[in-house]
């Protein structure tokens, strides 16, 4: 199975100013991560900073903000990370959780995924 691929529109939830952006879908990135000019277009400020490690080992720093996401019919409010020039632009698990999707192995496409409420 290839990149899984997904149009979202990632809005700032105090003036609703709003983008489509196409994000890979990884279950492997905790966070979503989109452009830095991508989400300074849409005026969403950073609201703090964290540590991520790369898989060759090194550690960066990045901001974060909050904003909405929006994919099908579903919606939250996410953590998203700024992303740098050359860094990826993912949908990553902890968003994919908030929307109740998964990815589904077979046709690779995001499901509903089973709730449990425990």
């Amino acid at each position: 199975m290839g990149y899984v691929k997904i149009k979202v529109k990632v809005s700032n939830i105090e003036t609703g100013k709003a983008k489509e952006v196409e994000l890979i879908v990884d279950t492997g990135a905790i966070y979503t991560i989109i452009k830095r000019k991508t989400l300074e277009e849409l005026e969403i400020e950073p609201i703090g900073k964290r540590k991520f490690k790369l898989a060759n080992g090194d550690v960066i720093e990045r901001d974060v903000g909050l904003c909405r996401i929006d994919i099908m019919d579903l919606f939250t409010h996410s953590i998203v990370v700024f992303g740098e020039e050359n860094d990826a632009e993912v949908l990553g698990v902890t968003t994919l959780e908030e929307l109740g999707l998964q990815v589904d192995p077979v046709s690779g496409e995001l499901k509903p995924m089973e709730l449990l409420l425990l």
